[in-house]
């Protein structure tokens, strides 16, 4: 059994996501005349701040996220993006079973993380016993916590992401999918600042 931190990886992009979408945006305005090279960023700005967000669903993001299986039940609420997640009915787990570390486990008493720990322990070993009494796996993943480590690749538009940001980095998300998504906007935010900059700035003030 492991206990490791949950993690995100960028899977994929548009190189020319900016160009993208302020292709699409100056066909509402005919106005391709005015691009230049480096226009993009400046009109993406500019679509944001107007809320015209129409025009920002033109690009898709995709990310892998390492989690735990709570996490992953809110961002599939996200309805407008797809999702690829890793399955307990047919992944069988064994002695190397992976459990994701909360974020609150520091700051509690030595005693209540040591039953955090034993009660994962046992939910494992309950887990390959059932497989060795012949259980299928998607029967013996019923004593499986919240805990349990999952993979999910989420796919989804610029416009979604923001939503997705919005909601899930703000004080009143779980600490543990805000601990998990606030990097993500982060990094969002330094490559792409016309699209997530603003969104950057107004969680650092609520943190504030």
């Amino acid at each position: 059994m492991k206990i490791i931190r949950q993690s995100y990886e960028i899977l994929s992009y548009p190189d020319n996501l900016e160009k993208t979408i302020e292709a699409a945006g100056r066909t509402c305005y005919q106005s391709q005349e005015k691009i230049t090279y480096n226009s993009a960023e400046e009109f993406c700005g500019r679509m944001v701040k107007a809320g015209h967000h129409a025009m920002i669903e033109f690009g898709n993001i995709i990310v892998r996220f390492i989690t735990n299986r709570g996490v992953t039940h809110e961002l599939v609420r996200h309805r407008l993006a797809s999702f690829a997640q890793e399955s307990t009915r047919y992944v069988k787990y064994g002695e190397d079973m992976e459990f994701i570390e909360p974020v609150w486990i520091g700051n509690i008493p030595q005693d209540q993380q040591l039953m955090f720990v034993n009660m994962l322990e046992t939910s494992a070993k309950n887990y390959t016993d059932l497989l060795d009494q012949g259980r299928k796996p998607q029967e013996a993943r019923e004593v499986l916590p919240n805990a349990l480590k999952t993979e999910i690749v989420v796919n989804t538009n610029v416009r979604e992401w923001r939503h997705i940001f919005t909601l899930r980095c703000s004080k009143a998300a779980h600490p543990q999918i805000r601990e998990l998504m606030i990097p993500v906007r982060d990094d969002f935010a330094k490559r792409w600042p016309s699209l997530f900059g603003d969104l950057k700035k107004e969680i650092q003030d609520d943190r504030d």
